[in-house]
């Protein structure tokens, strides 16, 4: 009892002692935490998050209660496990600090050249051969995957496909997506309004044993690519003719022509478009992640 007593009164001395600069350093703590919890939402580092609050806490029992031999050993974790946490964890820190790298301060940052109109238009003009071509292909029940690049590059999917560097349009993107065609399996990237690549290889969903098993291979690709980017991804579905999209790890579904196009314009051009939020609600069905 008086271990606890001595560390409450250390507590209530360092609380009377705070100034206005500690405040604000809590406070800054407190936002940083709370956006790293957002970003391991959902990914094997949430769970790695509750095994170090477990030790941690495990530790603080062993303090109180003076078990010397789970304290040495606890130490022995803590000295070696943060080297631990980046060798196992590459993959989730690396896509924690590319979204970091696409928050809006790093655009107020960064240096845009070129004529932004002309790439507009060329966006514009791509969205809309895209949305005819899913159309055509969902009529048809013809299996397609269409990835617009957007702040993370894809240059290792590119590496995997062949290079085409076309304008898009619906009559391309359709013999693209043939059935038993060369290209056929793979995805499309479109980058800046030119197809970039097809036959491109997607990575893996990060949580795959998650996924509804009604969904295919390209919807599993489909959710991979967006967990792993923020590029916007659709899939025609070869089952149901179903158009769907992918947008950071999350699967929306029952889009036609004019929600497609909705959406694709308020994501790639934001700045034309202020209201980002009713075409979700104009899909058909919207599902926030399909699970079992």
């Amino acid at each position: 009892m008086e271990t606890i007593k001595s560390y409450i009164n250390s507590a209530w001395g360092v609380f009377k002692s705070m100034g206005i600069n500690d405040i604000i350093d809590i406070l800054i703590l407190s936002y940083l935490f709370y956006h790293i919890m957002r970003l391991i939402r959902e990914t094997r580092a949430l769970q790695l998050a509750k095994g170090i609050l477990l030790l941690v806490g495990s530790y603080i029992i062993a303090v109180v209660l003076n078990l010397q031999t789970i304290k040495f050993l606890l130490k022995i974790c803590f000295q070696w496990g943060f080297l631990a946490i980046i060798i196992l964890f590459q993959p989730e820190l690396r896509r924690m600090l590319e979204r970091v790298g696409r928050s809006k301060i790093a655009d107020l940052a960064s240096f845009k050249a070129g004529d932004t109109e002309v790439e507009s238009d060329k966006i514009r003009a791509a969205i809309r051969a895209v949305c005819d071509a899913s159309v055509k292909l969902a009529s048809t029940k013809t299996g397609a995957l269409i990835i617009f690049e957007r702040k993370t590059k894809l240059g290792e999917q590119i590496a995997t496909g062949t290079r085409l560097d076309c304008v898009p349009s619906a009559a391309v993107l359709g013999n693209i997506f043939v059935p038993n065609t060369p290209l056929h399996d793979g995805a499309v990237i479109i980058r800046n309004g030119k197809i970039l690549a097809a036959g491109c290889f997607l990575p893996k969903p990060e949580k795959e044993e998650l996924i509804n098993k009604q969904l295919g291979s390209r919807h599993r690709a489909a959710i991979g690519m967006s967990e792993n980017s923020d590029a916007i991804v659709i899939v025609v579905s070869e089952e149901t003719g179903t158009i769907s999209v992918a947008e950071n790890g999350e699967l929306t579904r029952g889009y036609v022509e004019d929600t497609l196009k909705r959406l694709l314009y308020n994501r790639l051009l934001p700045d034309k478009n202020a209201d980002s939020t009713k075409e979700n609600s104009l899909a058909g069905r919207v599902i926030s992640k399909w699970k079992k």
